[in-house]
């Protein structure tokens, strides 16, 4: 088998022949549980079209070559070019071999049993010291977010947060001490002053987009936003931007590994799904630090 022979092979019959079977399946995308790690949300994304996967969870992604290298190095395997081609000629090209697949990543710990009890304006005097030292006016955060009071049922003691709605109707919490949600995670999108605005911006937390808000002397974006919540949120974001006429899309992750990843997952998006999008990653504004916020605080001397 050569390798454009092997690039022909649909990927989707690739993971099915690894007695992978698909968890989502619309017209022209197939999505699989990570055959290298355990999740619950399906987050390997296959372009059925193109016949390109892309792993949102690794930011790594490419052919049927491809995905058969990396599943081969995952069993600590000869995983070179050569042998993947070998792979696919034996597999497909007669008695179907299922490869053992190894979960390298545990599933990560419960949070707490979290209820919201009640929700309001930001009074708590914790709460304002916290934005104040993150240079957040709370004139500026409450225009995004409550206060929150929680109750954990594992403990049975309460505790006041920050709180902000996601597109799952969860609170997204943090404080100084913790971080969390209440109910099932996902984005949260910020609709912007402008009805049909031509960019839509990408944040990784909401203290990032606080941030900026508060550099524009708190008025609110022109265009959209979207808060991850969290980089494992990433594929969440496809239906938003989905026939949308975004024609720039300003990424704003962190300067560290876990941001460059959801960075490059952004760019697939962009590239694959919806490829009138420009990608314009904005690190550079507030490099060497770690996120905008660090960034900000290090400008007010805090």
């Amino acid at each position: 088998m050569n390798i454009e022979q092997a690039k022909a092979i649909p990927i989707v019959k690739i993971l099915e022949n690894l007695n992978l079977k698909p968890s989502r399946i619309l017209p022209h995308e197939s999505w699989f549980l990570s055959p290298w790690r355990e999740e619950k949300t399906a987050s390997l994304h296959v372009h059925n079209d193109k016949n390109l996967w892309f792993d949102f969870g690794e930011a790594v992604g490419g052919d049927g070559i491809k995905l058969v290298q990396e599943i081969l190095k995952g069993q600590g395997k000869a995983n070179s070019v050569s042998d993947a081609l070998s792979w696919l000629d034996n597999t497909m090209g007669g008695n179907v071999v299922y490869l053992p697949i190894k979960n390298v990543r545990t599933r990560e710990p419960k949070q707490p049993a979290l209820s919201l009890e009640k929700i309001g304006p930001i009074q708590n005097s914790r709460l304002l010291s916290y934005l104040d030292s993150r240079g957040i006016p709370v004139s500026v955060a409450s225009k995004a977010t409550q206060q929150a009071t929680v109750l954990n049922s594992n403990t049975d003691k309460r505790f006041s947060a920050l709180a902000w709605k996601n597109e799952h109707d969860g609170y997204e919490l943090t404080n100084p001490l913790f971080k969390g949600t209440v109910g099932e995670k996902t984005i949260s999108f910020i609709r912007g002053t402008e009805s049909k605005p031509p960019a839509i911006h990408f944040f990784e937390g909401m203290m990032d987009y606080l941030t900026m808000v508060t550099r524009h002397e708190g008025r609110k974006f022109r265009n959209d936003a979207i808060i991850l919540n969290s980089v494992s949120n990433v594929p969440h974001v496809l239906p938003y931007l989905y026939q949308y006429g975004y024609s720039v899309g300003y990424t704003w992750m962190d300067n560290d590994e876990a941001g460059r990843k959801a960075d490059l997952s952004l760019k697939h998006i962009f590239q694959q799904e919806h490829n009138l999008i420009a990608h314009t990653p904005m690190n550079e504004v507030y490099r060497p630090f770690k996120d905008v916020n660090a960034w900000h605080m290090h400008k007010l001397g805090l």
